[in-house]
């Protein structure tokens, strides 16, 4: 009764008289800093004490990358007020990044990289990688989301991405070395726990090259085009993470207007919503769905923006293996953990990915054409780092089901979704 009688007071300070924040401390952390724990929490000094408000915080530092765990604690100060501890356990947070997968020549790339999670102790993220996938590729990237204040922070990336990648057109095939030098600001905002925006512009430069294959008059050998992008996304997140396994739903809506100044690279308008929806199964498993549904300006072009690709889409079809103007697709899959103990899991996973495109200039009909159709169920294994953001390597083997698929493993660090 007595315990009873203490919660309803605590939860009903503003009834009765106002009961306020002395002083907030942040204990247990090292490398994340005080004050950027202040800055970005609600409750402050010489506020009214509000046990919803000191949830919502908890929940956000949770979140961060540079945080495993994180609880408060409440204590009688003496002028008849409160103290606010915020203890924070911390993760560690300077993370390399690997990708193993096959190039379109047949032969292995690979992705390095590394990033600090909570760069200066701010929760800055900063890092780069190196790939090779027949030509050399990087990039270099820094995301800050609480720059300016709790709200509002910033992006900044800087990529020269190159790649061989196939041309479809007359049903034939061409391969290309393909480049993309890209500089992109974005301003971020985060209203609220659940709910972010991006805005901002990319200027690149695009440039197609002719390496082999079939050809046409109509088709040219080699682009230069600089270009201009600008983006908006919106997020809507309310997943609940622990450990290995995710609950709840996020919906993602990318939108991209793209100038150009060639016809045969025209301007064009992207966009497309990614649904992922996740659900506990007993106490080791867990159901994990995305749902991405696309489309873009419908140009009848051989250099469409959609690819079907073993690393985005559908895993074991190959690397970029057709392009369209629309896409569907779906990717659901069973995790389950097989061993765990102190900081190490080992999860297993049944999956199939699904997807279908419109062709270039085609109609919606081309969903339903069983020739845009990709169907590939497989397996896979997750080797998993408890105490490390994001340390998960995985590894997937999937099995097209129709006679013109082929089959392929994908390895790399992260959950596919």
């Amino acid at each position: 009764m007595k315990y009873l009688l203490f919660v309803l007071t605590f939860l009903g300070v503003n009834i009765s008289h106002s009961q306020n924040i002395t002083d907030l401390k942040v204990q247990g952390n090292k490398k994340l800093k005080s004050s950027f724990v202040k800055k970005v929490a609600n409750a402050k000094a010489g506020a009214v004490l509000d046990s919803i408000q000191l949830d919502e915080d908890i929940k956000l530092l949770k979140r961060l990358p540079s945080v495993s765990h994180a609880y408060y604690q409440v204590f009688p100060s003496e002028n008849g007020d409160y103290n606010v501890f915020y203890n924070i356990e911390e993760n560690f947070t300077i993370i390399p990044s690997f990708n193993v997968y096959t190039s379109n020549d047949g032969e292995f790339a690979y992705r390095l990289g590394v990033y600090e999670f909570n760069l200066l102790g701010q929760n800055m993220i900063f890092g780069g990688f190196y790939q090779k996938d027949i030509f050399s590729s990087y990039g270099i990237n820094f995301r800050a989301p609480y720059l300016f204040s709790r709200q509002f922070g910033l992006a900044i990336n800087h990529q020269d991405l190159q790649t061989l990648e196939p041309v479809f057109f007359d049903n034939t095939t061409s391969d290309y070395r393909y480049r993309n030098k890209s500089f992109e600001v974005l301003g971020l905002y985060q209203p609220n726990f659940n709910n972010r925006f991006e805005f901002g512009f990319n200027s690149f430069l695009e440039e197609y090259e002719y390496q082999s294959g079939a050809t046409n008059p109509d088709v040219p050998q080699a682009l230069s085009v600089n270009k201009l992008l600008y983006k908006a996304i919106y997020e809507y997140n309310n997943l609940d993470y622990n450990y290995q396994y995710v609950s709840g739903f996020k919906s993602q809506l990318n939108v991209q207007y793209v100038t150009s100044t060639s016809d045969d690279l025209p301007e064009f308008l992207i966009g497309w919503n990614d649904f992922n929806y996740y659900k506990r199964v007993g106490q080791r498993g867990n159901w994990a769905t995305r749902v991405r549904l696309g489309l873009s300006s419908n140009d009848e072009t051989p250099f469409a923006p959609f690819s079907v690709d073993n690393n985005l889409n559908i895993r074991g079809v190959g690397n970029t293996i057709d392009r369209g103007t629309g896409a569907v697709v779906l990717n659901t899959e069973y995790r389950h953990t097989l061993y765990e103990k102190g900081w190490f899991a080992l999860q297993g996973n049944a999956f199939v990915d699904a997807g279908s495109w419109r062709n270039p200039g085609g109609d919606l009909g081309d969903f339903g054409d069983a020739d845009n159709l990709r169907v590939f169920p497989g397996v896979g294994l997750r080797f998993i780092h408890k105490s490390i953001f994001n340390a998960i390597f995985r590894i997937d083997y999937g099995y097209g089901i129709s006679e013109k698929d082929g089959q392929g493993l994908v390895f790399g660090i992260g959950q596919y979704f």
